[in-house]
């Protein structure tokens, strides 16, 4: 996967992450809410990859 393709679900599961936390903050509901903690932490990494990838390409490149 290119660090683009990374960066790009990364930010995506963080924006449904936080709507399930908002959801489950919502509804009393504690469940839906630690989902969307964890997927937020999912795509944290995700985007934490793709800009760790982005970085040795450009690395590689300009060498």
């Amino acid at each position: 996967m290119g660090s683009s393709s990374d960066k790009a679900k990364g930010v995506g599961n963080q924006v449904i992450g936080k709507a399930k936390q908002a959801v489950g903050d919502i509804s009393s509901d504690e469940a839906l809410r630690q989902k969307g903690l964890d997927q937020e932490a999912k795509g944290i990494g995700q985007k934490t990859i793709g800009d760790a990838k982005a970085a040795v390409k450009k690395l590689i490149d300009n060498s």
